[in-house]
This record gives structure tokens, C-alpha cells and sequence, in this order.
């Protein structure tokens, strides 16, 4: 068959987009936000660019599978993965949220190879609360 023009032209485009550049980053923050819904894992360097991301959802698990610490355990063995091929050796964890991924992904992430220096849980907490409902008049 013959090849058109554009064709040609988005075989050229579909190559250059294919050829990412690896980044190369020693010292990182992994960021896990575990909810009572699923677990994100972000993995970024130390001045905040994102390297990869990671969560319960995105690995086929749906509903309230999405909470359990096995599906945070994948998460973040996938995101660790991708990040220790840009060359993360060394990070810092900070932990948001009160749901179940938090020890699990912890876990996960001892057992992958990477030093972590420190692990900081940054969950927010309420001072004085909500504003309570106005008083009932019967």
C-alpha cells in the first residue's frame, strides 16, 4: 500500500512523542494520601515536579476494594517501580489521610530498596471544628 503524506507525518509525530526523556533524580518526597475510598501515590522531586502516580484505581480495582491495604500495596510497589527507574535512591514520606493504605503502603515502600529518611504524617486536623447547626425554634 501506498503511505499518504499524513501519514507519514503521524508515524513521524507518534515516534518523537514515544521518545520521553528520562529524568534523573537521586532525592525525591513520596507522597501518600490514603482516604476512606482509595490510596494516591505521588512521587515527586524535592522541589515538588511530579515523577510518577499511583493509585488504587488505576489498577482495575473498583468500589470498596479501592480502600483495602492490598490495593494501596500495589499502588505504590508500581509507582516506586517507575520512580526507581528514574534513578530515586533516596526520599522522604509524607503521609495524609486516615485510611487503611497508610501502614500498608509504608510497607511497600521499606521493602522496595529505597532509603527513606524520614516519615512525616501531615493529616489535617480540625481546630475547633465545623459551625454547628443553628439552634431549633419550636
Amino acid at each position: 500500500m501506498t503511505e499518504t503524506k499524513t501519514d507519514i507525518a503521524l508515524k513521524e509525530k507518534k515516534q518523537k512523542s514515544i521518545s520521553k526523556k528520562k529524568k534523573n533524580v537521586v532525592n525525591g518526597i513520596i507522597h501518600v494520601y490514603a482516604s476512606f475510598n482509595n490510596t494516591i501515590i505521588s512521587i515527586s522531586e524535592t522541589n515538588g515536579n511530579i515523577i510518577c502516580w499511583s493509585s488504587s484505581g488505576k489498577h482495575g480495582f473498583k468500589g470498596s476494594r479501592k480502600a483495602t491495604p492490598y490495593a494501596a500495596q500495589v499502588a505504590t510497589q508500581h509507582a516506586v517501580n517507575i520512580a526507581k527507574e528514574c534513578g530515586l535512591q533516596n526520599a522522604v514520606v509524607e503521609i495524609r489521610g486516615p485510611g487503611v493504605g497508610r501502614e500498608a503502603s509504608l510497607r511497600a515502600i521499606q521493602v522496595s530498596g529505597i532509603n527513606v529518611s524520614l516519615i512525616k504524617d501531615i493529616t489535617y486536623l480540625p481546630h475547633n471544628g465545623c459551625r454547628p447547626a443553628k439552634r431549633r425554634r419550636v
